[in-house]
């Protein structure tokens, strides 16, 4: 997959890992998506208001970071200020990718992600190159996770089930010995047989 290089120590500073947290893919917006304000600012730049919109539109793309880590997803926005979200790879629910005309001419498109109990898109990575390959990955990574812990659980019930089919059997074994015990106490060590012969006769 085709993915923008970032320099971790120069623009990744504001992103805090966990210990046992790696980075699987990390990217920016496509700068090819600032050939439309280019092309408004341009004709606009006499009365110096085509500058501003060129400028802005740098600034906001340039200043947008994506991460993808073994644990979460990460979205960083904002120019003097700084704006970080983060979503767990357990709490995703769906991840839908798509491309405007112009997206799919140069490569480019939106990945989405919705989170279980969320309203609607959570995160949006906008603009991002190959944006099948990022959904791709992302879908991956949680699979693979999901995958991991829904092994550990069936692993547990398979031991808690074979506890109790032990506990059972112990029960069982108890209470039939409880139950001739009795029945030896009851016809002084003979058997119930012998007692009914002697009867009888």
């Amino acid at each position: 997959m085709s993915t923008e290089s970032i320099d971790t120590d120069a623009d990744l500073e504001w992103l805090s890992l966990e210990a046992d947290e790696e980075i699987l893919w990390a990217g920016g917006p496509d700068r090819r998506t600032l050939i439309p304000a280019v092309a408004i600012g341009i004709p606009l730049s006499i009365v110096l208001i085509g500058l501003v919109i060129i400028a802005s539109e740098y600034l906001r793309v340039t200043n947008t970071h994506y991460v993808v880590t073994t644990r979460a997803l990460y979205k960083k926005t904002g120019v003097l200020s700084r704006d970080v979200k983060r979503i767990e790879h357990e709490k995703v629910q769906d991840i839908s990718y798509s491309q405007s005309a112009l997206g799919t001419h140069f490569g480019y498109g939106d990945v989405e992600v919705s989170t279980a109990g969320g309203s609607g898109v959570e995160m949006s990575f906008d603009a991002v190159p190959d944006p099948k390959g990022v959904q791709q990955r992302i879908s991956e990574r949680i699979d693979r996770k999901r995958g991991a812990a829904a092994d550990g659980e069936s692993s547990e019930d398979v031991l808690a089930e074979i506890l109790t089919e032990l506990r059972a059997i112990r029960t069982t074994l108890e209470d039939d010995e409880a139950v001739r015990s009795s029945t030896r106490d009851g016809t002084d060590g003979g058997s119930p047989y012998e007692y009914d012969e002697d009867r009888s006769v």
